[in-house]
Order: structure tokens, then sequence, then C-alpha cells
């Protein structure tokens, strides 16, 4: 029973983890209509049964103790898994960025050219806005080689349209500036 607790709370936890959109609406019947500080109780759950099972595993083979005292250390561990879930789901929430914002908003920002942009054809630009970096499909009137810094002076539907900033030349600086 242990053993069926690690795999199916492990393996759950870690489709919640990885595939979180779609499991969202799965688990969406487990939520009991409130959250535990911003984390929905459903991976917490899932964290319980895993280290339950995991706890329950270790008392009876690691410590040779009989199914009672077995199920009070898989009660423990899972205590332990449901806070170390809690703690690690509270992390990615914060992490996320609830700021929205139009690519017209991005007008007049730079960025630096990870693919290069042919002529009136498509590249990418890397550009860091509103808290977060952003991988944004680009076009130029002229080709701009990776690595260039850009600077977005317009929008094309959802492509951005960058001009190459000049470089910058060290000549005439004094050695000692």
């Amino acid at each position: 029973m242990f053993g069926v607790c690690l795999l199916a709370g492990g393996a759950l936890l870690l489709l919640t983890l990885v595939l979180d959109d779609i499991f969202s609406g799965l688990f969406g019947a487990i939520h009991l209509g409130f959250d535990v500080a911003g984390v929905s109780p459903a991976p917490m759950l899932l964290g319980f049964l895993a280290m339950f099972g995991i706890g329950g595993l270790f008392g009876l083979h690691g410590l040779g103790a009989g199914v009672g005292v077995a199920t009070l250390t898989g009660i423990v561990a899972g205590a332990l898994g449901s806070g170390v879930v809690f703690g690690a789901f509270k992390v990615l929430k914060q992490a996320e960025s609830s700021d929205t914002f139009r690519l017209e908003e991005m007008i007049g920002s730079t960025g630096r050219v990870s693919v290069g942009i042919p002529a009136n054809r498509f590249g990418t630009v890397l550009i860091s806005f509103a808290g977060g970096s952003h991988n944004l499909t680009a076009t130029a009137d002229a080709e701009i080689p990776p690595g260039r810094t850009v600077k977005v002076v317009g929008v094309a539907g959802s492509n951005i349209i960058v001009a190459p900033l000049p470089l910058v030349t060290t000549e005439g600086a004094r050695p000692d500036a």
C-alpha cells in the first residue's frame, strides 16, 4: 500500500508540476474552495501522498517496524513533504509575472538580435521588458546580424519591427578614461 501511495502521489505531483495547465482542470475537482497562502491544496495533498508512501516504506523496511509505527512514520514524512511542496509552489507562484503588456508598449525598448534578421524577413530579438526576458519574432528593413543591439520602432501584427542602433566605437577615446 505504501508503494502505491509513493508511485501515484509522486507521478501525479510530477505531472502537475510539468503539465500544470493540463492538470489544473483535472485537479480542479480536488480544489476545496480555498487556497493555503495562495497555493492550491491539490499539489500539497499529492506531496503528502508521495511522502507518506516513502515514509511508510522506510518505516517497514528501513526501521523494521510494524504497520502502526510505519504508518506514523509515513504521516510525519507526508507532513514534511506537504510542507516542501507548499514552499516550492509558493516560490513558483511568486515568480510568476502578473504584469501583462501589449507589444506597442515595447516601442522604444532596446534588445539584442538572437537569430539574424534578413532584410524584410523574420529573425528573433531578446528584450528585457516588464520584469522578464522575451524572445520575440522581429523584422527589419535591412539585414541585422546576431548579437547586434536594436531598437523597437514599431509593431506588425504579433511581430515587432526593429532598427539597428549605431555601433559604439572607442575611436578617439583616451586610454586612461
